[in-house]
């Protein structure tokens, strides 16, 4: 079975809606390029949580939403990068099929998490340097819940983008081409499979 984005998301990662919001630039020391991916998160964050924390419909919130996730994560990169080594033996054809599917999949899991968080706040608590980007690390507090710590991975691309979420110890875009290789070398390795997968589910997100 391919786990479904939606699912893995929502265990883990899908903060993005929330950890990526981040408001504040507390503790934010170092280099340049901390501070812009921190003033990045903040501004990004800034816009989410308005939106969230709004009373606006839920369907009102998704359309403010979609734009800011195109604008400010780079789904083509987190794509790629889930497809890890499929991505080079896919034909063209099968890559851009791939990469339009994958940018609605991870869309809606976003957007469907939207509805769910109200009374939102947070406080970025620092940035630290990762091999390919910055990381802003954030604690995100929820009403009855736990306070949850997460990472965005901000890496520089036509301006910062956001290319993972790391949650409980899990990687976004690691889980998920773990599940995608797992799925493609049980199908053969043939991307066509994957995309129809993808296309499924996309079908029947409601």
């Amino acid at each position: 079975m391919l786990t479904s984005l939606t699912s893995v998301t929502r265990r883990r990662v899908l903060g993005l809606a929330t950890a990526a919001a981040m408001s504040l630039g507390l503790g934010v020391t170092g280099s340049a390029r901390a501070d812009q991916a921190s003033d990045f998160v903040s501004s990004f964050g800034g816009k989410l949580v308005a939106i969230v924390n709004s009373s606006a419909s839920l369907d009102k919130k998704k359309q403010e939403v979609l734009p800011l996730l195109q604008e400010n994560l780079d789904a083509a990169a987190i794509g790629k990068f889930c497809l890890g080594r499929y991505w080079r033996t896919a034909s063209p054809e099968q890559q851009q099929r791939y990469l339009t599917l994958f940018d609605h999949v991870l869309v809606n899991a976003i957007t469907d998490k939207i509805g769910d968080y109200q009374g939102v706040s947070f406080r970025v608590t620092g940035t630290s340097q990762a091999p390919t980007g910055e990381l802003v690390s954030a604690q995100i507090s929820r009403p009855g819940q736990p306070t949850a710590d997460m990472q965005l991975l901000v890496v520089q691309s036509n301006g910062p983008k956001v290319v993972d979420m790391i949650g409980e110890g899990a990687s976004l875009r690691l889980t998920q081409r773990q599940d995608y290789s797992s799925y493609l070398a049980r199908n053969g390795g043939n991307v066509d499979t994957l995309n129809n997968a993808l296309q499924r589910q996309l079908d029947h997100h409601h």
